[in-house]
């Protein structure tokens, strides 16, 4: 018995077996009754069996043709199913967001799913990098980006300021130094951000002398790394409470002075001109607005 058998033959094979006629069969088909009849023979002949007993009325399904005919028809139906979801898929709109890792990790991803449960006919795709230069490629709908809101070409919206809080792993803490007054942070190592702006901001805004060892120390792009160095005793960070927050809880950081301050940058939601013609990204930033809104 051949391995392969004909595919038009079984499809053939399933609707005379659901119908009962060759002739209602090739009207679903949208064939002659005479291309119905030759499928069956062709089926028949490889499989060295007969499929159905010609009626006055009709074709009746032999005992072979009906211990087959279940597991065929359910076959066809799953490729029907998959077909019609393949269909629905490509009508449903799409969004892609690109964001900094540790942002999506800690703010983003945790409040999608309201978003979701909101639009459950929008697909959201979370991208995790910094370069703008795909959403002017037409790649990403929406940006969400810590910066100065500079963004030539692109449309802003200021989503909220980072409340910054100094942290570092009980560890490093445990000598003598003291550390009491914002300018004693400057005993310690102190790890930045890459432009290493927020320290020497931090401590003016907290009445600290200048110091040139404000700016000294070791830089990290991204927020996640600068986190993993503070837990790891490498230095004082400055970093978003709420991307602190969970390593606080578990004592894998400490607050090392009550003195919070909001960073001279802020989020912002970027995306092209006319971007917000498209539905899904006007809900997507009305809903992304409020959320920025709640957490503040």
């Amino acid at each position: 018995m051949p391995t392969h058998l004909p595919l038009q033959a079984l499809r053939t094979f399933v609707e005379v077996g659901q119908r009962g006629s060759i002739k209602a069969a090739a009207e679903a088909l949208h064939v002659t009754s005479g291309a119905v009849s030759q499928q069956i023979r062709l089926l028949e002949e490889r499989l060295e069996t007969v499929l159905f007993t010609r009626e006055r009325l009709g074709l009746r399904l032999t005992e072979a043709g009906a211990s087959l005919y279940p597991s065929l028809l359910q076959a066809f139906a799953q490729i029907e199913s998959a077909v019609a979801a393949l269909e629905a898929s490509k009508k449903r709109p799409t969004l892609t967001v690109s964001t900094v890792a540790s942002f999506a990790a800690s703010w983003l991803v945790p409040r999608l799913g309201r978003f979701n449960q909101r639009h459950p006919e929008i697909e959201v795709r979370v991208e995790a990098t910094s370069d703008l230069a795909d959403m002017r490629r037409d790649r990403v709908d929406v940006a969400l980006r810590h910066g100065l809101g500079n963004y030539p070409g692109l449309e802003v919206k200021r989503l909220m300021a980072p409340v910054l809080v100094p942290v570092a792993s009980p560890g490093l803490l445990a000598g003598d130094q003291e550390l009491n007054r914002p300018q004693d942070c400057l005993n310690y190592p102190l790890l930045h951000d890459s432009d290493r702006a927020d320290w020497p901001l931090w401590l003016a805004a907290h009445e600290a002398a200048p110091d040139p060892r404000a700016e000294r120390g070791t830089a990290f792009e991204d927020d996640f790394l600068l986190i993993r160095a503070a837990e790891a005793g490498q230095g004082l960070a400055l970093v978003p409470e709420v991307y602190a927050r969970e390593e606080i809880a578990a004592g894998r950081l400490v607050q090392v002075l009550d003195k919070p301050w909001p960073a001279r940058f802020a989020y912002y939601a970027v995306t092209r001109p006319d971007a917000m013609q498209r539905p899904e990204i006007k809900a997507f930033i009305h809903w992304v607005s409020e959320e920025a809104a709640a957490s503040l």
